[in-house]
């Protein structure tokens, strides 16, 4: 996609073929439900639930180690 900013043409990057807002069915619970693009796959609903937030708490994160988790 291009755009025209003044003189200059400016080249913007657009959404892959697939990548298109629609009816999905949630991978969680199979409902369907519209999402934003291929990249969303549960539902707010599930999303919503105790059970999805907590699977993965915030902030706690062991990372990548450079020594392979062996301590230094």
């Amino acid at each position: 996609m291009q755009e025209k900013v003044g003189d200059i043409l400016m080249d913007h990057p657009s959404r892959a073929l697939g990548d298109v807002p629609k009816l999905r069915f949630c991978l969680r619970c199979d409902a369907s439900f519209w999402s934003e693009g291929f990249g969303q796959r549960i539902c707010a609903r599930c999303k919503g639930t105790t059970a999805w937030r907590a699977a993965v708490p915030e902030g706690v994160s062991k990372g990548r180690s450079r020594s392979g988790g062996r301590s230094t």
